[in-house]
C-alpha cells in the first residue's frame, strides 16, 4: 500500500482526470478500502481542495473550482516539467518573463534537493531573430483582459493613443494609415505628448491574433462601423465591460486570410502554393515566436491555431512537426495526406526498412525548398 502522502498524490490526480469519480472505483484504482478513500477526501478537503460528493447508486466525488488556490501537490514528474516551463517562460519575450522568475524560485525554494538538481542544470539563453522592426512588449493584464472579452462576447471600451509616424523599418500596413484617433495606422510610433489623447474606442472583440512576433486584436469597432486590427501593446483597457453581443462573421469567414489580406493586401500565406491550417496542444505565445509569417490564433491557455504556408505539402507538415505538440489537421486534404505520407517514411526511417522499388512514396527533390518560416 502506497504511503499517505504518495496515496494523497494519487488520489488528486485522478480526480482532476475525470469530472465524476464513484467511490469505489476510486477504492479499487488506489487498491484501500471505501473508507480509506473518505479519509483522504477529507485530507484534500482540509489542505483547501474543493471535492464535492454526489450523490448515485454507488455514490462518489468531484474536483470543483474553488474561490481561493490551494496548496499545490505534484508528483516529481510534474514538478520538474513545471519548473522546465517556467525556465522556457523567462527567456519567452511574452512579457510575463519578471512573473514566471518569481514563480520559478517559489516552485524551486521548496523542491526537495533532488529534483532542484535536474532543473539547475537546464539554462535558456534567448537569442532573436534579426528583425526589421523593434520588438513590443504586452502586459499579460492587458492579454487577459482582452481574451476574456473576446471569450466572454463583450463590447470592449479602451484607449488606443495615436502614433505620430511609423518606426524605422515598419512596412506601415498594420491598418488604414488615416484611421483617426490612432486607429491601427501606421506602426506604433510614440504619441505626441502634446496631443490630446483621442476618445475611448468601443468595439466588438473577436479574435486574439499574432502575426509577425505581435499581438493583435480583430475586432468590428462600433464607431466606425468597419472591422478594425489594432495593436496590443497599445491598448489600454478600460472597465467594466460592455454588454455581450452576437459575434458577427470576419469578411470572406476566414479571420487567418482578413488578416493577411490586411497586413499585405492579397495575403502573405496566400503567396504560398500550399497553405494549411492545424490545431496545437501549445500556447499561441510560444507557437508564434517560430510561426514568423504564419498567423497564430489563440484557442485557450494551452491550445492554438496555426495557419502556415510552404512551397510543398510535405515541407509544411515536417515544419509544423516541430512543435512537439499534439497536432490537429483543420485542413486542407492534402496536408492530411502529407502527415501520413511522412509518418511512413519516417517509420520506415525508425526500423531501417528500405523503400520498396515502385513505390509511389519518393521523397521531396532536393531542390524544393522548406516551409516558408
Amino acid at each position: 500500500m502506497q504511503k499517505t502522502s504518495a496515496r494523497l498524490l494519487s488520489l488528486l490526480s485522478l480526480l482532476q482526470a475525470r469530472r465524476d469519480w464513484p467511490g469505489a472505483l476510486l477504492a479499487e484504482r488506489l487498491d484501500v478500502s471505501a473508507r480509506t478513500v473518505r479519509r483522504d477526501v477529507d485530507r484534500l478537503r482540509e489542505l483547501g481542495y474543493p471535492i464535492a460528493a454526489f450523490k448515485g447508486p454507488d455514490g462518489g466525488y468531484r474536483l470543483d473550482s474553488g474561490a481561493e488556490l490551494p496548496p499545490l501537490l505534484f508528483d516529481d514528474e510534474q514538478a520538474v516539467a513545471l519548473a522546465v516551463a517556467l525556465r522556457i517562460a523567462t527567456s519567452s519575450g511574452a512579457g510575463i518573463e519578471e512573473a514566471a522568475a518569481r514563480a520559478l524560485n517559489t516552485v524551486r525554494q521548496v523542491m526537495p534537493a533532488r529534483l532542484r538538481h535536474r532543473i539547475d542544470v537546464l539554462q535558456v539563453t534567448a537569442v532573436e531573430r534579426p528583425a526589421s522592426r523593434p520588438a513590443t512588449r504586452v502586459d499579460s493584464e492587458v492579454l487577459m483582459a482582452l481574451g476574456a472579452a473576446v471569450h466572454a462576447r463583450e463590447v470592449l471600451r479602451f484607449d488606443y493613443p495615436a502614433a505620430t509616424a511609423p518606426e524605422a523599418g515598419d512596412d506601415g500596413d498594420e491598418g488604414e494609415s488615416g484611421d483617426e484617433g490612432g486607429g491601427e495606422g501606421g506602426g506604433g510610433g510614440e504619441r505626441d505628448a502634446g496631443r490630446p489623447m483621442p476618445p475611448p474606442r468601443r468595439v466588438q472583440p473577436h479574435h486574439l491574433v499574432t502575426w509577425g512576433g505581435r499581438w493583435y486584436l480583430v475586432a468590428w469597432d462600433l464607431d466606425r462601423e468597419d472591422w478594425r486590427t489594432f495593436r496590443a501593446d497599445r491598448i489600454s483597457p478600460r472597465v467594466p465591460t460592455g454588454p455581450r453581443f452576437a459575434p458577427r462573421e470576419v469578411p470572406g469567414g476566414d479571420v487567418a486570410a482578413y488578416v493577411a489580406g490586411r497586413f499585405h493586401g492579397s495575403g502573405a500565406s496566400g503567396d504560398w502554393p500550399c497553405r494549411g491550417e492545424v490545431n496545437l496542444d501549445l500556447p499561441a505565445a510560444a507557437v508564434s515566436r517560430y510561426a514568423h509569417d504564419g498567423f497564430v490564433e489563440e484557442l485557450g491557455p494551452h491550445r492554438c491555431r496555426l495557419v502556415l504556408g510552404s512551397w510543398s505539402w510535405p515541407g509544411l507538415a515536417a515544419t509544423l512537426g516541430r512543435f512537439d505538440a499534439d497536432i490537429e489537421v483543420v485542413g486542407p486534404t492534402e496536408l492530411r495526406e502529407a502527415f501520413a505520407h511522412l509518418a511512413h517514411r519516417y517509420a520506415r526511417a525508425a526500423t531501417n526498412t528500405p523503400v520498396a522499388p515502385g513505390t509511389t512514396a519518393t521523397p521531396a527533390s532536393p531542390d524544393t525548398p522548406g516551409a516558408g518560416t
